[in-house]
């Protein structure tokens, strides 16, 4: 029986446990942090449910700091207790599907650092605002409304974190997040703060580039537990003057001719940001028929470059023969079949991620606040070659999973280049079918290992994943002697990556 299919029935069957420290240091170091944060921020046990329903760790209590300076003084106080127990932080716990607010091994403290919310500082003129880990994408945005910049945006909820997705590689509308981390505020495990990257300097005026004289520091943090981010300067985008999705759909038998046609729109320069596809599973949350894949080819620029690039791709796909549906005016037309789902679709690629949330709930069915208690949900992201043969292949192992397991996965392709789609595996399921679910989620990590599409996050069930597919050995070695000198004695959890 793999790990995972035994998280579930262990999930399901049982309820949570959380042994509290039984040693001097940890019951020392939780003292401590009740004197630090107050009493009320202090709870005994974890964080609850997760929507994946990955098995609840033994984590004796969670602490939510105020600031980044309680924050600071909680790490040394917990340092001090020597490695009794260690600290897992999250930012506002919404890693869903991975996980949510669950750490990756037992014997934790969980350090809540939502309410850390600031926006410190922002310059729109210049393209940064300073941020902290509870800080969403939907209050950075309202800020940068009727103004010429924008935030990259997710298609997840308006009430996810900006720093938390971002520090775990996610996707937004126009690139992979991390590029937009250009510094971080960063507690070590001795509980010194530093700063790496690119800060701003007050009275001095400098423009912004994250990598600084020297090693490159800020990417040494992301993925890893060599640190607690409290605080990050986020690049902010210059926004689109004017722009338009290009709506297609396709027949499963058109999926390579179609993937193909996409891929050298990108390669040539037509398309803008992050355009995606979806399989019917997936597409079914945009409105699309039953058994159609679904593209959305974003185009942007001068409203004149908009509109002449758009009509070449349309007039391209009609001419292929390829697709089954083309349209350039969703959103302009408001008697078109989708055009409230489009509409919303151009504002996200626009920098507004629509804080009512109704292509999200859309496509869960609930609200974000329901996520964790009532629905199954895991995520699997692999990385794919942005090639015909590569979506083909992906999408017979998703319906291979299917017939084995009985779970229906959708899958969305983020195109991230010429050369390359992030693959995100969203499969909802019944709570009551959990170990089936994790049963296909264990297969698809096997089968697509097989044709070398490897994962480029991880859950906290597949953690020890990363010594398979995290590089070459001498790398993840190298990795784990940073580890033991910055923290010898453990006092950042294990997480899914280090």
């Amino acid at each position: 029986m793999t790990a995972s299919q035994t998280s579930a029935e262990s999930h399901t069957g049982d309820a949570q446990t959380s042994a509290d420290p039984q040693t001097t240091g940890a019951a020392a170091a939780l003292a401590a942090a009740e004197e630090i944060v107050g009493a009320d921020r202090v709870t005994r046990g974890g964080p609850g449910d997760n929507t994946g329903l990955f098995r609840q760790r033994d984590t004796a209590a969670t602490v939510a700091p105020r600031t980044a300076e309680q924050a600071q003084r909680v790490v040394k106080a917990f340092a001090a207790a020597g490695g009794e127990v260690s600290l897992h932080a999250y930012s506002t716990g919404r890693n869903w599907g991975l996980g949510s607010r669950e750490s990756a091994t037992d014997n934790v403290v969980a350090l809540d650092l939502s309410g850390l919310d600031a926006i410190r500082d922002i310059d729109v003129a210049a393209g940064w605002a300073v941020v902290e880990p509870g800080v969403t994408q939907g209050h950075l945005a309202g800020l940068l409304a009727d103004t010429e910049r924008m935030v990259n945006v997710t298609v997840s909820t308006a009430h996810s974190s900006v720093l938390g997705n971002a520090l775990d590689r996610g996707v937004g509308l126009r690139h992979q997040r991390v590029e937009d981390l250009v510094g971080l505020e960063v507690v070590l495990p001795d509980g010194e703060l530093v700063h790496v990257g690119w800060w701003p300097e007050g009275d001095r005026k400098t423009p912004v580039y994250p990598h600084t004289l020297g090693p490159s520091l800020v990417q040494l943090f992301v993925q890893s537990n060599l640190g607690i981010v409290t605080g990050a300067t986020i690049r902010l985008l210059a926004r689109p003057e004017a722009l338009r999705v290009v709506r297609l759909n396709y027949t499963p038998e058109n999926l390579g001719p179609a993937t193909a046609l996409l891929r050298r729109w990108v390669a040539q320069g037509l398309a803008s940001g992050v355009p995606k596809f979806y399989n019917p599973t997936a597409a079914r949350g945009y409105g699309s028929a039953p058994g159609q894949f679904l593209a959305h080819v974003p185009v942007d620029g001068t409203a004149a470059s908009v509109a002449a690039l758009s009509a070449i791709i349309a007039d391209e796909a009609v001419k292929s023969g390829v697709f089954t549906e083309v349209s350039t005016t969703d959103a302009t037309d408001p008697d078109a079949q989708h055009h409230e789902v489009t509409s919303l679709v151009e504002r996200s690629y626009l920098g507004d991620p629509d804080v009512s949330d109704r292509v999200f709930e859309q496509k869960m069915g609930m609200r974000a606040d329901q996520l964790d208690t009532d629905l199954g949900f895991l995520f699997f992201l692999p990385l794919l070659p942005f090639t015909a043969e590569a979506v083909v292949t992906a999408e017979r192992l998703l319906g291979q999973v299917h017939a084995e397991t009985g779970i229906l996965a959708g899958g969305t392709g983020n195109v991230l280049g010429d050369d390359l789609v992030d693959l995100v595996v969203a499969m909802k399921f019944d709570r009551a079918d959990a170990q089936a679910a994790h049963r296909a989620l264990d297969r698809l990590y096997e089968l697509f290992a097989e044709q070398g599409f490897l994962p480029y996050r991880l859950d906290v069930d597949h953690h020890e994943w990363i010594d398979r597919v995290g590089g070459r050995p001498s790398a993840r070695a190298f990795a784990r002697r940073l580890k033991d000198s910055l923290d010898p004695t453990g006092v950042i959890a294990p997480g899914r990556y280090l």
